[in-house]
């Protein structure tokens, strides 16, 4: 695996914890009108789609089996930024299950 193509992984993977910020965000609306409306949705959705094309490129490179995996990187930034900016708690058995999944995935890989 190239540098290039890790990079692309990990910029992917960090876009669609962005673009789950966003939902969160867009998840206040009241009622489905508000939500077809929320800038927050569409914002995200523009983040989320950008991030599915950097996906797919990947794709070309790389075998599924190895793509998927790797895209578990998502847990950790979805946990640091769950963290650090929505300022949720994060229980030691969270930590514990996110890392097991991120030795998975490295183990799948190799």
């Amino acid at each position: 695996m190239t540098v290039g193509i890790l990079l692309l992984i990990l910029i992917g993977t960090w876009m669609g914890t962005i673009a789950s910020v966003f939902f969160k965000k867009a998840s206040g609306s009241s009622g489905f009108k508000a939500l077809l409306t929320n800038k927050y949705l569409w914002i995200g959705g523009m983040i989320y789609v950008g991030s599915a094309v950097l996906n797919i490129i990947v794709l070309r490179y790389l075998d599924y089996s190895v793509v998927l995996p790797l895209t578990s990187i998502t847990y950790i930034w979805t946990m640091l930024v769950s963290f650090l900016v929505l300022k949720e708690h994060i229980s030691i058995k969270q930590i514990i299950g996110v890392s097991l999944i991120v030795v998975g995935a490295v183990l799948i890989t190799r």
